[in-house]
């Protein structure tokens, strides 16, 4: 829910104005851009409210209570909201490569980290799993928007099922390094995140599938 609700964020006129999302009209070009923004707020509002309701088996309100509070960092001024604030400020200007890790460690990769790192946390995990999950989606996430750049560069709308060429204003890891060097960083990365698998064992197979599809994927 809290992702989708950034996916119709990210689509507004205000922000990117996109017009496709997963082969379908975007949100507010469907619905109207109010109704769209309404959406988005009620779908984050709903993650919070199921996390305070709890539900049989899952963790008890001490738990849930500290899972919603990294949540919101990972959305809030240090987290998602402030990649893509940075990213919007940085249209049509040249940046570092730091600051655009900086951007998509946040916009993309916070989420990335919540999802894995406070689902061990629901399961009370060890810190050391904790820390190994986190450090596996860390580079997942970063190789996700890394093949999103390329998608961006390389792919068509038909095939994509979204707007690409949108980020021709903005500096992207393809910018840095082309195609082929976007392509292998993110090759690197996904290696990295498999190698922080390795204390699971078969157990951790389906994150490693995941992980494979990330760098495959064409759209």
């Amino acid at each position: 829910m809290v992702h989708t609700s950034s996916l119709i964020l990210d689509d507004l006129p205000s922000m990117d104005d996109a017009k496709e999302r997963r082969g379908r009209p975007a949100c507010h070009v469907a619905h109207g851009e109010a109704t769209a923004i309404l959406a988005a707020f009620t779908l984050l509002n709903r993650g919070y409210e199921i996390l305070a309701e709890g539900w049989p088996e899952g963790p008890d309100a001490t738990l849930r209570s500290s899972i919603a509070a990294d949540l919101a960092k990972a959305v809030g001024i240090t987290g998602m909201i402030a990649g893509q604030a940075c990213d919007l400020a940085m249209t049509d200007r040249a940046i570092d490569f730091p600051t655009l890790e900086f951007i998509h460690s946040r916009k993309t990769g916070a989420l990335f980290i919540a999802a894995a790192a406070l689902g061990a946390a629901g399961q009370h995990a060890t810190p050391g799993a904790r820390i190994a999950v986190a450090a596996y989606a860390k580079n997942l996430g970063l190789a996700f928007q890394i093949v999103d750049d390329v998608i961006d560069a390389t792919g068509s709308s038909s095939d994509v099922g979204k707007d690409v060429g949108k980020d021709l204003r903005k500096t992207t890891f393809v910018s840095f390094a082309g195609v082929g060097g976007a392509r292998q960083l993110a090759a690197e990365l996904i290696e990295a995140s498999l190698a922080a698998l390795e204390p699971f064992g078969e157990p951790a197979q389906p994150l490693r599938d995941l992980a494979h599809y990330v760098v495959a994927r064409r759209r």
